[in-house]
């Protein structure tokens, strides 16, 4: 197709085109559309397909109209993108269409492409890495964590405290002395799930007995229409809990694992956390470094990857849609992070042949294997099944790159 392409902004990672289609070359697009109605269109008193092509142009003049200019849009769009030879990175926007009765059809259109990365500077970088010792504390606090995840729950006859589980039926009412009927809750008190005024007031109560005040609303309460607010309140407490913790000792660290005594769990522990600690100081390695050589080689990322991050990161966490605005001016700064660093590492995995190969995602899978005492080909069909094995290949990839990092940069 004969279009014309000026470019109203031709550097950087946004891109805006402005197309035109000749005047000639849409009055015979219009024609061809006209004649394709007219070969399929059923009017009264005319046989399928033979209905007068006038008559059909003015019967079907909107739809000839609007089918002309989304074919016309598609082709010149195609024909600009071929032509100027972009790598787009997200979906091209058509704006200020312009499309009138004998003229051009004109539109922009708004392209996000692939930035270039030159990276002239990867070498000669010297990071610090971090130094974590695993402390008792951290090992006291994980054991606690082991007898948590196995306490019990014994029901007792006197009042609760904080950290009990309580079963009770709440009922409030807007106007004293009228109040809702009751519903029952159960609730882990000093947990914050029920506002501090009635915690209080469940904490007056033994089991089966009921009690009733006013209580008042936080000024803080997420609805806004109830802050301050001072409501009647009936409690009715039906059951109390209170949580025991096993023993750490010697018959509990042989419940949690294959473990003869608490020694040996305390020391499994400690290798657990220094492993754990030594992956998190690999990590802030990669990123400081991974920091530097965007510092010293500044590029554009695509606006539209960092707000497909943004979004993917807020449907995840089940960011509610009144906090969306908030949450993606907070995140954003982390999203564009996270897409500079995917960049660097895809350009040099490109530039310097790091990308893994059929036989490293083989290798891998092989490990994985082998850890689950599983069928290569099996651990393969699941890992294929559940589309991780693109995973497996940006992790190797990944590990090329900062192995290849490594040896060129300087870690004190």
């Amino acid at each position: 197709m004969p279009i014309e392409i000026t470019p109203k902004k031709a550097t950087g990672v946004e891109r805006l085109l402005v197309v035109t289609v000749p005047a000639d070359d849409v009055r015979d697009a219009e024609e061809r559309e006209a004649r394709r109605y007219a070969s399929k269109v059923r009017l009264p008193g005319f046989r399928p397909g033979k209905a007068p092509a006038a008559v059909v142009r003015k019967r079907f003049a909107e739809a000839i109209r609007q089918q002309t200019v989304e074919a016309l849009v598609q082709e010149a769009y195609k024909e600009a993108i071929g032509r100027e030879e972009l790598k787009l990175v997200g979906q091209p926007h058509v704006h200020d269409l312009k499309f009138e009765e004998g003229k051009p059809l004109t539109f922009e259109l708004h392209l996000e492409v692939r930035p270039e990365i030159a990276l002239a500077r990867v070498a000669g970088f010297r990071v610090e890495r971090p130094t974590r010792v695993v402390t008792q504390d951290q090992v006291t606090a994980q054991l606690d964590a082991l007898r948590e995840q196995r306490a019990m729950w014994t029901p007792v006859e006197e009042r609760p405290g904080p950290g009990d589980r309580v079963t009770v039926v709440l009922s409030t009412g807007d106007e004293p002395p009228t109040l809702a009927d009751g519903k029952e809750y159960p609730l882990v008190l000093g947990s914050g799930q029920a506002i501090p005024g009635i915690e209080e007031l469940i904490m007056e109560a033994t089991p089966g007995q009921t009690v009733e005040r006013p209580v008042k609303w936080p000024d803080d309460f997420p609805d806004e229409s109830q802050r301050g607010k001072t409501k009647p309140v009936r409690v009715t407490l039906r059951e109390v809990k209170r949580k025991s913790l096993p023993a750490l000792d010697d018959a509990f660290a042989r419940e949690v694992g294959d473990f003869d005594s608490k020694d040996a769990l305390a020391t499994a522990v400690r290798e657990d956390l220094t492993k754990s600690a030594e992956r998190e100081a690999d990590a802030e390695v990669r990123q400081r470094l991974l920091d530097d050589i965007g510092s010293a080689n500044p590029f554009e990322i695509p606006p539209s990857w960092v707000q497909r991050l943004v979004d993917a990161y807020g449907q995840a966490y089940q960011i509610p849609d009144d906090d969306r605005p908030r949450f993606a001016s907070e995140f954003r700064p982390v999203a564009e992070s996270q897409v500079r660093r995917e960049l660097i590492i895809e350009t040099l995995a490109e530039r310097e042949h790091l990308t893994a190969t059929e036989a490293d995602v083989d290798d891998r899978v092989a490990e994985v294997a082998a850890k689950r005492n599983a069928p290569v080909a099996e651990v393969y069909a699941s890992l294929q099944k559940a589309d991780r094995l693109r995973e497996i290949e940006r992790s190797v990839t990944e590990e090329k790159v900062f192995k290849w990092l490594l040896e060129k940069n300087t870690v004190e």
